[in-house]
């Protein structure tokens, strides 16, 4: 999810009650809950930010250290400060519970990253699967409504229950959009495989903007992508007039994906990847794209050029 959902998480566990538990509880929540996007630093290297994102921040090991981290930096520099701030007012510090509440930090961070369709490697670095929830935008306005709403009411009325009502009513749309998700899956699946006879090699039912009652369909055919809408209001699946050509078995494509290290990286992350080869004067330019972020710019695309 977006950074704005993350922070919104971690205040309203703050103000849900857990702030009360040690100083500098709301720093940690908020900070924690952002904290495994410190892997868009590898956006200032040379790193390919396609096999480098939601992996060693979001894995097993980064969610067993990414706490003990911030724990000790804000033990620490609580420590320093309070030698010059006559103002010691507050709950005391207490270690205990920062780390605590760095692990709901990170964790819920880790789900929510799951929820959508870029994926997270949970596992890593033993295992560099990617994993997808395929359920919610990566901007869910909702959530910011509804989480938005709580804080603000449980600051305006200093009592924790709005804070709990928002973060419980997170939760079930979360679960509600996860059943919505598989159940739609099914159903994709099923229409697939009636009309063409076969079971779809790959397939994702993907969240849309803003609307949690249609999705966005993906269906690898082999040498094609056929993509679609599906729709809760008519529990059907319409598929679109033109399909996606993958591409993947043209020479100069066979060459990128063995000469460039971008398009390899970029391959790493990608799950849908279809190409486009275009003439130039001294060979080919070969360009990769996700079908899941089809019109999102540059950002989303490869491109290398073989002789």
């Amino acid at each position: 999810m977006d950074n704005v959902c993350h922070t919104l998480v971690g205040a309203a566990f703050g103000e849900a009650g857990l702030k009360q538990r040690t100083r500098h509880a709301s720093a940690a929540l908020m900070i924690a809950s952002n904290l495994p996007d410190l892997d868009v630093l590898v956006f200032f290297t040379e790193t390919s930010s396609f096999s480098f994102r939601r992996g060693w921040t979001h894995g097993v090991l980064g969610q067993a250290l990414l706490p003990v981290a911030l724990t000790a930096v804000i033990w620490l520099g609580s420590r320093l400060w309070r030698r010059t701030d006559t103002n010691d007012t507050g709950p005391p510090l207490h270690a205990g519970w920062l780390f605590a509440l760095s692990c709901i930090g990170v964790v819920t961070h880790v789900v929510l990253d799951y929820l959508n369709n870029y994926g997270v490697r949970w596992l890593s670095p033993l295992d560099w699967r990617w994993f997808y929830g395929d359920a919610m935008f990566i901007i869910d306005p909702w959530l910011w409504l509804a989480l938005g709403a709580g804080i603000w009411l449980a600051r305006r009325q200093r009592a924790p229950v709005p804070a709990r009502a928002a973060l419980v009513f997170a939760a079930c749309y979360a679960v509600a959009m996860i059943g919505s998700a598989r159940a739609a899956r099914t159903v994709v699946a099923d229409v697939w495989r009636e009309t063409r006879g076969t079971e779809a090699r790959a397939l994702m039912v993907g969240p849309l903007p803003i609307t949690p009652f249609s999705r966005t369909v993906i269906v690898d055919a082999g040498d094609r992508y056929e993509t679609g809408t599906f729709s809760w209001w008519s529990s059907g699946v319409t598929f679109d007039a033109e399909a996606i050509p993958k591409n993947d078995t043209l020479p100069a494509v066979v060459s990128a994906r063995t000469q460039s290290l971008a398009i390899r990286e970029f391959l790493v992350w990608s799950r849908f990847p279809f190409y486009t080869v275009t003439p130039t004067s001294d060979g080919s330019r070969v360009s990769v794209v996700d079908a899941r972020f089809m019109g999102r710019g540059a950002r989303f695309e490869v491109s290398a050029t073989v002789r």
